[in-house]
């Protein structure tokens, strides 16, 4: 029996219409996952990209010391809107992403139980827990990057008031360069770096999903096959942050740039605010359960 909740979820996941989601549910017995592949084989989403049904309100801040050497991006999660524009969140926000670049916490959990660098009487878990009494709102501290640069530079972007926050390790780039390829990542949202950083497990599941799409567009098998190798190339232009076009100038490719300029890009991070996070939709769950039956 498929239940309403997971129409909703795979619905939020993939952005597919509700009927189509609770057909391949019952198609594969309830798997999300399968589900998600066969929503893909055929056509019904384009990608396995996050719904803009998924949000959650809240701060992503970066902060880089002096010297360009170490940097840090951060996100902070608040209920609702409002509280991100509250100053007194600002603060705290502004704080604790200096605190993880100065201090070096291997996780969250060990920068909750460091001693605040805005009050050193109390732990960062501590000055979250008396923000949470004062602000009003539940507050967490949800995840962070920290880089520490030996032989280049660390730079760092945030786009939208806050919504979007990269952090940037280059060698050999000027300001310039560095501040475009920052903004490449916030409008282009790649997620590795090259195609040699792709799991070979997820380049494997994307050539079968193309496959089974290139079949079920009526291809013999031999030119369905053929017809994956063109597009697999489509699939790295989308993920690899150096095989994207550069957004500036569409005829020349991010490694191009870097080759024309003799820089390298060592690593980068990206947060976007809420990202995977659902927030709560009221009475979603009864539409769904009243369409279902």
């Amino acid at each position: 029996m498929i239940t309403a909740s997971q129409v909703k979820e795979l619905r939020e996941k993939t952005g597919a219409g509700m009927m189509d989601c609770k057909k391949v549910l019952t198609e594969t017995d309830g798997d999300m996952e399968k589900a998600m592949e066969l929503l893909r084989e055929r056509g019904i989403t384009k990608a396995a990209k996050k719904s803009s049904r998924i949000a959650a309100e809240g701060l992503v801040d970066s902060y880089i010391t002096e010297d360009g050497k170490v940097g840090a991006v951060v996100e902070v999660n608040a209920e609702t809107d409002f509280v991100a524009q509250n100053a007194e969140f600002k603060q705290f926000v502004s704080d604790v992403v200096k605190q993880i670049a100065l201090n070096n916490p291997k996780d969250v959990e060990e920068l909750l139980s460091q001693k605040s660098i805005a009050d050193e009487s109390k732990t960062v878990q501590e000055v979250l827990t008396d923000k949470i009494a004062t602000i009003g709102e539940n507050l967490s501290i949800r995840r962070f990057a920290r880089f520490e640069a030996s032989n280049g530079m660390v730079s760092k972007y945030i786009h939208g008031d806050g919504k979007i926050g990269v952090l940037l390790e280059t060698e050999n780039a000027d300001e310039e360069l560095a501040k475009d390829i920052c903004m490449q990542i916030a409008a282009a949202r790649p997620e590795y770096l090259t195609r040699e950083d792709v799991p070979q497990e997820r380049i494997d599941k994307e050539m079968e999903i193309l496959k089974a799409q290139a079949v079920n567009e009526g291809k013999p098998e031999a030119i369905a096959e053929k017809m994956v190798q063109g597009r697999i190339g489509k699939f790295y232009s989308e993920i690899c942050l150096v095989d994207q076009e550069f957004v500036k100038n569409p005829d020349m490719k991010i490694s191009q740039l870097l080759k024309e300029k003799g820089a390298k890009i060592v690593r980068f991070a990206r947060l976007e605010r809420g990202e995977g996070i659902e927030k709560k939709e009221e009475n979603f769950a009864e539409e769904v359960a009243k369409q279902l039956k």
